[in-house]
């Protein structure tokens, strides 16, 4: 490289706010330790799933384990896969991948009545919708203009602090939920996060969460908020998922598929839009192309994880506001966290020290990074004309989105198959924004 490629290089990255961009590559030690704040800031949602499912089908201690372990080692695979890119596979955005809440209602629909067997066909068979409807992404980006991305990245963000508050409190069900003890830790982390992130220097900045959260953690030590028992019970090594495969079995039937539809048709909805938001905070608009492979990869990881007794794989928005918080795009760092996490279930005791993070002090990180991601989405609207029906577009999605998310009880009485595409604020928000863009006429 010359010295006028070199002098370019840095004065973009300069204008661009970012310490690294998407194609560069931090040193290993530094990319080692940023990719694990990105496993920190996901790693509740990954386990939360398989922890649900398994004890909803009745699960021992064993086989849940054992499903924890196949949804850590899988959403690293899958994270590998999406970032790094396997030929036309993967959208090489630095975004992370895992099982989501909306398989949750279909899981438990099916495990009840087929077991764990039943869910890993249904898995299976399900990942070919994604895989189908990755090949028409280019002609919908046409309904994608920026009043509709930004709608949905303020929305993801938005819909994200709920559940910030909640880990803020203690965790819902926490019969210490609210206490002083919980919300003083909670701010704690909170303003260390904000003095490192805006007063550090290197990698005190850039790996902001990460610290904030580890002396959370060591500060609820003595508070007693750490329970070290998983610690102590996890096993040291472990082969994730096969033994679970190899014990239940896969069962593929219509039956088992017919509730995994719907959710598969949501988190393609929710993929594109998280990949928009990634790619915003990133600063590298992701084209029809890069959505279709990234949705693809969402497809081909679910299609792995029902061979490993994990559940479908797609994209995690909790991530998406470590981008800007740490001014690190590197995809590469991502890269580097799908390893990491396919280590931590290989080795299911380093996953348990991850998962005993008490949840006041993810809260207190929660709260800035989801903050961060509605004001990306703010920042997209910002540079769109407030005229009467894009206003109207922002206005009801947001509303609907959000109305959602504070009372999901207004579905109860709406048949399944609609609870099922409308129980995420995301996607009732989006799929809102997308129709009021379609059907409102266009203003000169």
């Amino acid at each position: 490289m010359n010295k006028t490629d070199s002098s370019q290089m840095i004065k973009e990255a300069k204008n661009s706010g970012l310490l690294y961009q998407i194609d560069d590559r931090p040193e290993l030690k530094l990319s080692v330790l940023l990719g694990f704040q990105h496993i920190v800031a996901a790693f509740g949602g990954i386990v939360a799933v398989p922890l649900v499912v398994s004890s909803a089908i009745g699960f021992d201690i064993q086989s849940t384990a054992m499903m924890v372990s196949a949804a850590i080692f899988v959403a690293g695979i899958a994270t590998v896969i999406q970032a790094r890119g396997l030929g036309k596979v993967g959208s090489k955005l630095p975004c992370i991948m895992g099982t989501d809440f909306t398989f949750v209602g279909p899981s438990i629909a099916v495990g009840t009545s087929m077991g764990l067997a039943g869910i890993l066909g249904a898995t299976i068979l399900g990942s070919f919708i994604e895989m189908i409807l990755s090949r028409f992404i280019k002609p919908l980006m046409k309904f994608f203009p920026p009043v509709v991305t930004g709608t949905v990245v303020t929305l993801i963000g938005l819909t994200l602090v709920p559940v910030a508050m909640d880990w803020c409190a203690g965790g819902v069900g926490s019969p210490t939920y609210g206490s002083m003890t919980n919300i003083g830790v909670a701010l704690i982390v909170m303003i260390i996060v904000i003095l490192l992130n805006r007063y550090g220097k290197g990698v005190f900045s850039s790996a902001s969460i990460l610290i904030g959260m580890t002396l959370g953690y060591l500060l609820c030590i003595p508070l007693g908020l750490v329970d070290f028992n998983p610690i102590k019970e996890a096993s040291i090594i472990g082969v994730p998922g096969i033994p679970l495969v190899l014990k239940y079995g896969i069962k593929f039937s219509l039956a088992g598929l017919v509730p995994f539809i719907i959710a598969y048709l949501v988190t393609t909805i929710e993929t594109v839009g998280c990949l928009i938001a990634v790619g915003e905070a990133s600063q590298r608009e992701p084209n029809s192309d890069d959505l279709s492979r990234g949705v693809l990869a969402d497809g081909i990881g679910s299609f792995i994880a029902g061979f490993l007794g994990a559940g479908p794989n797609t994209s995690f928005s909790q991530n998406v506001g470590l981008i800007p918080m740490t001014r690190v795009a590197s995809r590469h760092v991502v890269v580097m966290a799908g390893i990491i996490m396919m280590l931590l279930g290989i080795f299911p005791k380093l996953g348990s020290i991850v998962a005993s993070i008490p949840n006041p002090v993810l809260g207190g990180a929660g709260v800035v990074m989801f903050g961060v991601v509605a004001a990306s989405g703010m920042k997209t609207l910002s540079r769109v004309k407030m005229n009467n029906r894009n206003l109207l577009i922002i206005a009801v999605s947001i509303a609907l989105g959000l109305g959602i998310t504070t009372r999901p009880d207004l579905l109860s009485n709406l048949p399944q198959s609609l609870q099922m595409l409308f129980a995420s604020g995301i996607s009732t928000g989006t799929i809102a924004a997308l129709t009021l863009n379609i059907c409102l006429k266009d203003e000169d």
